[in-house]
Formats: structure tokens, sequence, C-alpha cells
């Protein structure tokens, strides 16, 4: 496969990802590199990764806890005092080695560090490869909100190496093809009805590689998100309310991300129906292909109320307004659309039938 190259770096694949990798740190001259994972890369991906890197280098590794509930100021503190006192200087290097909580910290932390240090991303989920490796946003969550302090920066490069996926269990290979489901519901009718004929989540290679391009296609177009990019947050509105109330919510078992904007899809497909003449029997179809890939979750109406209290710190949000984005139909959008607060209660109705 071919690299994809964007606005300042490029993405490579596979054995290629490697050998750019390799000639980086041989012509660099970093005065230290440093990898960033939790435990479970650490003992299942960074074996795979190092046994690739043929360059002499300082390498120190930095091990933080794995899971969304650790993705906040307090880690990037620890991370900071580590690269402090392992004498980190504005030449080093970060490579951010795991799923999107590590793509999103540690590029945050490389970004902040020193005024900014260089950093790559090694995606090694789905969803990290797909979605959180690509665009440059960096970022933590401020208590259970969703992404609300960080900057858009870009790596020096991203490598994505397929086979950590053989490292995933099947729920996570689940969550990361969410997103890409995404994809094919902002792409064309014609990505849709491929990815809606994906019954296993192995040899995925070529699926990834149209997401990415996809992705880095609207990027380009939009690098800081004033318009065209807002359209990769469909189904993230309601479905990253979702996934915060499910992280401080005692009574409930976490949801992945790609879990709760599997819900969001549902409700923003419904709420499409209701406002920008999506078709219903796209919405149907949506409907029915979420439904039997995602466990369904049975909402109360406190927790409905407590979710709808969440939209209020959507980042798209602007003047005191909740901004969704909505299908007109599958392939196309509407951008900045403001929600009547009785439709959703009835998208929930709808998911819930």
């Amino acid at each position: 496969m071919d690299s994809i190259t964007s606005s300042s770096y490029a993405v490579h694949f596979n054995a290629v990802a490697y050998s750019m990798l390799n000639e980086h740190l041989e012509n660099a001259n970093y005065s230290k590199v440093f990898i960033l994972v939790d435990e479970n890369t650490h003992e299942y991906c960074l074996p795979k990764f190092m046994s690739n890197i043929s360059v002499a280098c300082e390498f120190e590794i930095i091990e933080i806890e794995a899971g969304e509930i650790h993705k906040n100021i307090e880690t990037c503190s620890q991370v900071w005092e580590v690269l402090s006192e392992l004498d980190a200087d504005r030449k080093s290097l970060m490579i951010n080695l795991g799923g999107g909580v590590i793509t999103d910290l540690g590029g945050f932390v490389a970004s902040t560090f020193k005024r900014g240090i260089d950093f790559i991303n090694v995606p090694t989920t789905l969803l990290s490869m797909v979605d959180a490796s690509v665009g440059g946003k960096t970022g933590v969550d401020l208590g259970p909100l969703k992404n609300q302090v960080g900057v858009i920066n870009q790596p020096i490069m991203v490598l994505v190496v397929s086979n950590f996926l053989e490292t995933l269990e099947e729920r996570q290979l689940q969550s990361g093809f969410a997103e890409m489901l995404k994809h094919g519901l902002l792409k064309s009718m014609e990505y849709w009805e491929q990815l809606k004929n994906v019954t296993s989540y192995t040899d995925l290679d070529a699926l990834i590689y149209e997401s990415v391009v996809m992705k880095n296609e609207v990027v380009l177009q939009d690098p800081t998100e004033q318009s065209l990019r807002k359209i990769l947050n469909y189904g993230h509105t309601l479905g990253h309310a979702i996934e915060s109330y499910f992280l401080e919510s005692d009574e409930h078992e976490l949801l992945l991300h790609g879990e709760a904007i599997a819900i969001g899809m549902i409700l923003e497909a419904f709420l499409s129906y209701k406002l920008t003449n999506l078709s219903e029997k796209e919405l149907v179809d949506i409907k029915k292909e979420f439904s039997s890939r995602y466990k369904k979750v049975d909402f109360s109406s406190e927790d409905i109320k407590s979710i709808l209290e969440l939209l209020k710190f959507d980042k798209k949000n602007s003047h005191g307004n909740i901004n969704f984005v909505l299908l007109t139909a599958i392939g196309e959008t509407a951008i900045d659309v403001q929600v009547p607060h009785e439709l959703f209660k009835e998208s929930f109705e709808y998911y819930q039938e």
C-alpha cells in the first residue's frame, strides 16, 4: 500500500512503516527516544515493535495505566515529570505506541513539553488506526467530559501496522469498526454497502487504508475544523455524551468509544430523518446494521436526562447552541443543525423500540 501524504507528514503502512521509521531515526539525530505505552501495549505490542527497529538509539519506556479513565491531566503531569527526570530536551522524540488514549494523550504531552517535541503515532487498535492517529487532534478529558483540553498538532509520521490487531479481543475490534461504518455513512452508499458486507474483523487492510484516505481528504481541506471537518463528528454529539455518562456512572458497565458512537449514530440518524430529510429506508438500514453488530443498551428516563445535560459540553457548540452533524442521505451531510429538545426523547424511544 502506498503511503498517504497529509499536510506535513505521511501515514505509512506495514513493512514500509518500519523502513521509514528506521530511516528517520538514522537521520534525525534525536538526543533520546521515549516510547509511551500502557500495560497492555507494553506486554503485547512493544516486543513486536522493538524487533523491527534496526537503528542504535537510546530508548526509554514510559508506561501509563490503560483505559479512558486515565486520559487526564493528572496522567499528563506524571509523564511530563518522568520526561524531566530522564533529561528529555527539545531534541527528544516521543513514540506513542497504543490506542486512542495513548495517541491522544501522548500527542498532547509531546506538543506541550518544552513547548513541543517531535512525536510519532503508532496506533495499535482498529479505532486508533482509522481515527485517533490521523488529523493531529491531541488532548485529554476533563473529568468524564471527553477531549475538553488539547491542541491540534501534527505528528512527524503515523505508522499503521495491521498485525498489532492480532493482540486485540473481538470487542475492541468491533468498537473500532463503528468508526469505519461512520466513514461509510459519510463517504458514499457504495462504501457503506462494502462495509456492511464485512463478516469478520480480520484482513481489514484495504478497508483501513480506504478509511484513512477518506479522513485525510477531509482533514486536508479543513485542518482546524472550521466547517467540513465537522462531518467527522457524526454520531459523536450524543455518542460522546453517552460515553461520558457511562464513564462516571457507578451503575453501568463502561462502554467502549465505538459502542457509544454506534448508539449515537442511530439516534442522530433518527434526528436526520426528522430534520434533514434522511429517507425512512436509509434510517431503517442504519438502525438495522448497528443493531445487528452492537449490543442494545437500556436507558432509563433518568439516564436520558443526565445524558442530555452533558450535551452543553460538546466541543462543536457555539453561542449557547448545541450543533449537530446530520445526514441528508447516506454519503451527504448537513452541519451545525440545531435540534428541538423534544426530539431527543423521541430518538431514544426509536433506538429502544
